[in-house]
């Protein structure tokens, strides 16, 4: 293990936080297996390694198979150890939980334009209906990723000139160096964050927040609460038919919205932050030229 201390001591500061506490949690649940059938870890061979993966297949996911493995492999390559993850034997045993337990991820439900409207017609006129009015325009305008919206602070504000706004991203999932991006914002959802700075006497910290008894903010909103508000919004617009709205129904609705409107992949990828087709259209293909109907 101290070998393996050292590797994830020189990890801080290359890879995001989140990155090497994954990186570890994967390589303890391998070395724990490892210890109980008395393997070396950084010296295993490929036929047992296969067989870790199959136990795994009786308990895990493939998609949650497919990471350690993924994790474990970097771990190997890193520690210049032999790598028994690129061995056909393994490669195979892969495919064959893939044949036969692989199912399509779950889609988000798009939350669309039309969605959009609908739920911000149910919010209420007081301080809580202020702030998820301001959410939902935030997380459709954004496509970020529910803890990528609860980052945006009222110093990322900026006004450009021309009536033009942007709000300053500086970090998410596909930026680990932390170099930032500007997204453009409509007049609309730069008036909501000045009105909302004003409701709660903040210029400055985390725009998003969550509510103390009194009303009165705490100092972030956090990433799980955004899917128990979309939950309640749309019970109360009695969307319930559409399938169940959670943090990535912005990014999904928003691309699809701007897919219909013939704005081209590779502009709806960098807007949405995406840095492959694959997974661009992996959120696209489920909905695009299928039964999925606006409600009216």
């Amino acid at each position: 293990m101290h070998k393996i201390n050292i590797l994830f001591d020189s990890l801080e500061g290359a890879y995001a936080p989140n990155t090497i506490r994954s990186y570890r949690s994967d390589y303890m649940h391998y070395f724990n297996w490892c210890q109980k059938y008395q393997h070396r870890p950084l010296n295993i061979h490929e036929d047992k390694f296969a067989d870790y993966i199959l136990q795994m297949g009786e308990s895990l996911t493939v998609a949650t198979i497919q990471r350690r493995v993924a994790s474990l492999s970097n771990i190997f390559n890193l520690t210049k150890s032999a790598n028994p993850t690129k061995e056909p034997v393994v490669i195979l045993t892969i495919k064959k939980l893939r044949r036969k337990f692989g199912k399509p991820q779950k889609q988000a439900t798009p939350l669309t334009y039309d969605i959009l409207i609908k739920l911000k017609n149910v919010c209420s006129d007081d301080i809580v209906g202020h702030r998820n009015e301001l959410l939902l325009q935030l997380g459709y305008e954004t496509m970020r990723r529910r803890s990528e919206i609860c980052q945006f602070k009222f110093e990322d504000l900026q006004h450009l000139g021309n009536h033009k706004h942007a709000l300053l991203l500086r970090h998410s999932k596909t930026d680990q160096y932390n170099q930032g991006k500007i997204i453009p914002i409509s007049d609309e959802l730069s008036e909501l964050i000045l009105s909302w700075s004003l409701a709660i006497d903040q210029d400055s910290g985390y725009i998003l927040r969550s509510f103390k008894r009194n009303l009165s903010t705490n100092l972030s909103l956090t990433p799980a609460s955004i899917n128990h508000i979309l939950k309640s919004l749309q019970k109360q617009a009695g969307l319930n038919q559409i399938g169940e709205l959670s943090g990535h129904s912005f990014r999904v609705g928003a691309a699809l919205d701007l897919l219909d409107n013939n704005i081209p992949l590779e502009k709806i990828m960098l807007r949405g932050g995406w840095k492959s087709e694959t997974s661009a259209m992996r959120y696209l293909q489920s909905w695009n030229d299928s039964n999925w109907l606006i409600i009216n």
